[in-house]
């Protein structure tokens, strides 16, 4: 390989298409083909029903395509049983979703540890503070002991985004993050992902419904129909 070739992804679909077998088929997405480099900030955009989440979702390996492939560090994830495709998204990949799914009874030190917990690498003294790290990355770091209902919207936000940091993921899949918080709020979710993606070369894919966030990214991927419509790049990666 040459210097002045272009790295692998880290992640790639080739022509990835997923049908609901219903009594009349429905397509979520047809013969898509994407890639995402490292340290990329990717806003997936379109119409609500066009198959963003879907792709998303295939993207993230929590549901498998009727057709195609997802290679991950350019393995071909689609042989993997469920118990492998488990481990490989505990390890390598993070998410954040539009409801934060905070457990109410734990602190939130507790929670950004949760999936520290359930890979089981680290010993309790690492893994509090690993996500003490983390939390005061995302500008938490006092409230460490407080409880997610003791906390405003953005900040239970961003604990979930500490959250998907825990075991130092290569790939953030966010499904609308900021689909329940306010403008400001919005932006400040979304700034923390843009920083995770050129401080730390966490690559970061989003689905987001509002233009003005979409541009804060380096490529936006339009989806209607469940088909790539087109791409707007920002800051070449």
């Amino acid at each position: 390989m040459s210097g002045g070739d272009a790295p692998a992804p880290l992640v790639e679909a080739r022509h990835l298409t997923r049908i609901l077998p219903l009594k009349v088929p429905v397509t979520l997405v047809e013969d898509v083909n994407l890639a995402f480099g490292a340290g990329e900030f990717a806003a997936i955009t379109g119409p609500s029903g066009s198959g963003k989440s879907s792709l998303l979702y295939l993207l993230g390996l929590l549901d498998a395509p009727t057709s195609g492939q997802v290679l991950l560090e350019g393995r071909d994830t689609g042989g993997l049983d469920e118990d492998d495709l488990a481990e490989l998204r505990l390890r390598k990949l993070g998410f954040v979703f539009q409801f934060h799914f905070l457990l109410p009874e734990f602190t939130v030190l507790a929670n950004v540890m949760l999936p520290m917990r359930k890979l089981g690498v680290l010993p309790d003294r690492r893994m509090r503070a690993r996500a003490t790290e983390i939390l005061g990355d995302v500008g938490l770091g006092g409230m460490l002991k407080k409880r997610p209902d003791q906390l405003s919207g953005g900040e239970r936000q961003r604990v979930a985004v500490a959250r998907a940091l825990a075991n130092d993921p290569r790939l953030i899949l966010a499904d609308e993050p900021t689909g329940n918080l306010d403008t400001k709020n919005a932006r400040i979710v979304f700034d923390l992902l843009a920083r995770l993606a050129r401080e730390r070369g966490t690559t970061v894919i989003a689905v987001t419904h509002e233009p003005g966030l979409a541009k804060l990214t380096d490529r936006q991927i339009r989806i209607v129909d469940g088909k790539v419509q087109g791409q707007s790049i920002f800051r070449p990666n």
